[in-house]
């Protein structure tokens, strides 16, 4: 489920607010249904339709931001736990479901932490928020779908590994100025 904002920003609106769904989702070539990307241009397209964040890391930000962050508050479309989502390498792919037809997606890139994403942390966090992120080295991961299908909350992710790419943290790491 989504929700479109008003943001400051040069699109005017944002989709960063995104929030947990019930029941299954369909989730096609270039993301799930019914989600938006508001700003197509850095989020969506065929590399970057799916994003996934590790409930691990959520946990880690909410101890340094002292608020509670749930699925969805980091823009992603899959809050996942127990896998190691920014220790991922381009080119794994995830199966999540069972039965004949699970999604496969392949793990493209790191989210690079934008200035509308510092703006919707808010507040004083606000300031230095997008080189805080990076530092950390949490960036969730963008998902390329292979084969579409349904996934609801709680199905089982396998991980197959990839050809020793980098690790979507260090491919973050790598990008810092």
């Amino acid at each position: 489920m989504h929700s479109l904002r008003g943001d400051d920003g040069s699109v005017g609106i944002t989709a960063i607010d995104k929030r947990a769904a019930t029941g299954a989702v369909t989730v096609r070539t270039l993301g799930l249904f019914a989600d938006v990307q508001a700003d197509r241009a850095h989020h969506g397209g065929l590399d970057k339709a799916v994003y996934a964040y590790a409930q691990e890391d959520a946990d880690y930000w909410e101890g340094e931001l002292g608020r509670a962050l749930p699925p969805g508050w980091f823009g992603e479309n899959f809050r996942i736990e127990g896998v190691d989502v920014s220790g991922s390498r381009v080119g794994d792919r995830w199966t999540i479901g069972g039965g004949a037809h699970p999604v496969v997606v392949e793990v493209t890139m790191p989210r690079q932490p934008c200035e509308t994403f510092a703006r919707w942390v808010g507040g004083r966090d606000a300031r230095g928020w997008v080189k805080r992120f990076t530092v950390a080295g949490r960036p969730g991961a963008y998902l390329r779908v292979i084969s579409t299908g349904k996934v609801s909350a709680g199905d089982s992710i396998r991980t197959s590994l990839g050809s020793g790419s980098p690790t979507i943290a260090d491919i973050l790491a790598g990008n810092r100025g």
